[in-house]
């Protein structure tokens, strides 16, 4: 904490303390199991059982033995991760235990063996979260993102067989059928959204749940440590979301990235990371904090995001179609209700090439769903004594999408 305790108010710090507990996947799997336990298995049905090993050995070996004991069960395939590791490091598939060998703390989790496949291959989805605060949450879903393909054929047959199950292109790269024009799918291909969007439309896929599924993802995933990070005015954070569509077309958290690659690769990567960080750069407004730091003394410290900026002064019941990211939402999406308006002129300060604002806001739906008592919203900063126990309750304030306005702002 202490390099965030000594930056000036007009500095920013790109990472928040405390988000290794979503970041590190041993961490990401106790949080969401502890989640799960409080709310309940039909809101946190999106990440896959998981055992992190050692610790849990005992608890794995009974259920691998269980599944064994039922006649005409379908065997489960897993999958064992590094816990500390990127890149698709040290990863193994495994149906039989007699090939689980690990040297390190390790998560162990089923396997999702029925993927959506294109053209046979397999692919994931790259969502990149901005969070410019936790008090309240705020969160910022990118509208773009990428399709990450794998580069050999899935096959359940060949476990061993890394480029046809990983997606990641830091392992796909050595692969024999890699190549560095990704135009063509299984050569390291990647999409964008866009085009992953209207290849769903052609084969007459509604992707609206879809979408709406992967925010709420998002959304329950950051709400499983939003009481653990500490109140930090200066601070943003991009995370990157991989996520897995199997052939219900039910989402999957993979795992979420702190620091997520933005090296341009391909044309794909141009066109999602290149406008990526120049509408993250506009929306953290350097403009107005260039002028509190002219303006203020550098011992003062004040908050250039405090709570009280961001926060709504009344609820309203909005339906959960909000959700959706496609760009046909639109037209379909109502103005913003009285309560958002302070947020909707704010934004629209970040500038004119990329705007974002807020859509609809989330609080009682969700809130219902989790079987949390209703509060009223406070408008003033915690106190230093009560941020440890902020209800969750009020951490559903608004969640904000990016939507691009072709060079006009909402307001």
């Amino acid at each position: 904490m202490t390099e965030h305790q000594s930056i000036k108010p007009w500095q920013r710090l790109n990472h928040y303390p405390e988000t290794i507990r979503i970041t590190r996947k041993d961490y990401l799997a106790r949080h969401l199991k502890r989640m799960k336990g409080i709310y309940g298995t039909t809101l946190y049905e999106f990440s896959p059982v998981a055992f992190i090993m050692p610790n849990d050995y005992i608890k794995f070996i009974t259920e691998y033995s269980k599944e064994r004991q039922i006649p005409g069960k379908k065997l489960s395939y897993w999958i064992c991760k590094p816990v500390d590791r990127s890149r698709g490091r040290g990863i193994l598939i495994f149906q039989d235990i007699k090939d689980f060998v690990y040297d390190c703390m390790v998560i162990v989790q089923k396997y999702i063996s029925n993927p959506l496949l294109i053209s046979g291959y397999k692919w994931d989805l790259r969502i990149y979260v901005c969070v410019t605060s936790f008090y309240p949450l705020t969160i910022y879903i990118y509208e773009e993102g990428l399709v990450r393909f794998a580069t050999e054929k899935f096959d359940l047959r060949s476990l061993d067989n890394i480029y046809a199950h990983l997606t990641n292109s830091s392992i796909n790269k050595f692969g024999p059928s890699y190549r560095k024009d990704k135009d063509v799918i299984g050569s390291g291909c990647k999409w964008t959204f866009s085009r992953f969007r209207a290849y769903l439309r052609s084969c007459h896929v509604d992707d609206l749940l879809l979408w709406k599924r992967i925010n709420h993802i998002v959304i329950l995933t950051l709400l499983a440590i939003s009481t653990s990070v500490p109140f930090t005015s200066n601070c943003f954070e991009l995370f990157g979301f991989d996520i897995l569509v199997d052939e219900k077309m039910k989402p999957w958290l993979l795992e979420v990235n702190h620091s997520p690659g933005l090296r341009l690769d391909c044309a794909s990567d141009v066109a999602v990371k290149r406008k990526l960080l120049h509408d993250i750069v506009d929306l953290l407004n350097y403009k107005e904090a260039d002028t509190l730091r002219k303006s203020r003394g550098t011992n003062r410290r004040i908050s250039c995001f405090s709570r009280s900026q961001y926060m709504l002064t009344t609820e309203s019941e909005v339906p959960l179609d909000f959700l959706a990211c496609g760009k046909g939402i639109k037209s379909a999406t109502t103005s913003p209700s009285p309560s958002c308006l302070q947020i909707t002129k704010r934004t629209a300060t970040y500038g004119r090439t990329a705007s974002a604002y807020p859509r609809k806001t989330l609080t009682s739906q969700l809130r219902e769903k989790m079987h949390m008592p209703q509060t009223p919203i406070q408008s003033k900063p915690l106190s230093k004594s009560r941020q440890s126990s902020i209800p969750t309750s009020q951490l559903f304030l608004f969640i904000f999408s990016q939507i691009k306005i072709d060079g006009h702002s909402p307001v």
